[in-house]
């Protein structure tokens, strides 16, 4: 999309942030798309979503969704990971798409990927990190960084990963915050949850299997109904990113 379409997304994400602080926070940035109409509207972008199609198939849902926003001189970082180790469904037939609000830069801490590394399951280790952005801090150790492809965007670009590709991030070291979201991701029709309860958005085709929780989009900002699906939605997605693990974190 154009900058100015994407600054328009983040005046309205900022705004939102101002005005309910208690629903968008460092600890509270997943499935926002389920209680803002504005993010609802961007998880079924027809610009989005083809992409998403042509590789996943024409019937389509949303499992979830991730605000990754790094603050201006941050510590902030996303370890090396694979999306796929804990996230409980299969088969992977199903792809993250990553829009930036933002420019997305090395010095900002751009996405960077592994080329090559989704044909292989990695041990990953938790490491609940302080300033690490992921549930648990799962990384994969080894990693050759020097292999590494910086995925540098513009305010309004995207880039698409396979739910196996090892990816990460680096610290904020610019001056302005670096914004992006993460849907994450778009499901083909084959894909079944392995445990746990997905509740997911209809985005395109057939209606989702009902081994899925179907939920609605938001009709106002946080409104009662849209907090309390957002709110049993995270719930759900709790149980599965954190099952077997030793402590947990809040979405």
């Amino acid at each position: 999309m154009a900058e100015n379409e994407a600054a328009e997304l983040l005046r309205l994400l900022e705004e939102a942030e101002t005005h309910h602080p208690t629903e968008l926070h460092t600890e509270h940035r997943n499935n926002a798309h389920l209680a803002f109409p504005f993010l609802a509207d961007l998880a079924v972008d027809a610009r989005v979503v083809d992409a998403a199609e042509s590789l996943v198939g024409p019937d389509i849902s949303l499992s979830s969704s991730v605000l990754f926003i790094k603050e201006p001189d941050s510590a902030a970082f996303v370890s090396w990971h694979q999306d796929a180790f804990y996230i409980g469904l299969e088969p992977d037939n199903f792809v993250t798409a990553w829009i930036a609000l933002t420019p997305s830069t090395r010095a900002s801490g751009c996405v960077s990927v592994i080329p090559g590394s989704h044909g292989k399951r990695f041990r990953h280790l938790d490491t609940f990190g302080e300033d690490n952005m992921l549930t648990r801090g799962q990384t994969v150790a080894g990693v050759d960084g020097a292999a590494a492809v910086d995925l540098v965007l513009r305010a309004g670009q995207m880039s698409l990963h396979h739910p196996w590709l090892v990816h990460g991030s680096q610290p904020n070291r610019s001056g302005r915050r670096r914004v992006g979201i993460a849907m994450q991701s778009y499901l083909g029709a084959d894909v079944r949850p392995t445990r746990g309860d997905y509740h997911v958005l209809a985005v395109r085709g057939d209606k989702p299997h009902s081994s899925f929780t179907t939920v609605p989009p938001p009709t106002a900002d946080v409104d009662p109904a849209g907090a309390a699906v957002r709110a049993a939605a995270n719930l759900a997605l709790s149980a599965v990113l954190y099952d077997g693990a030793g402590q947990t974190r809040a979405l």
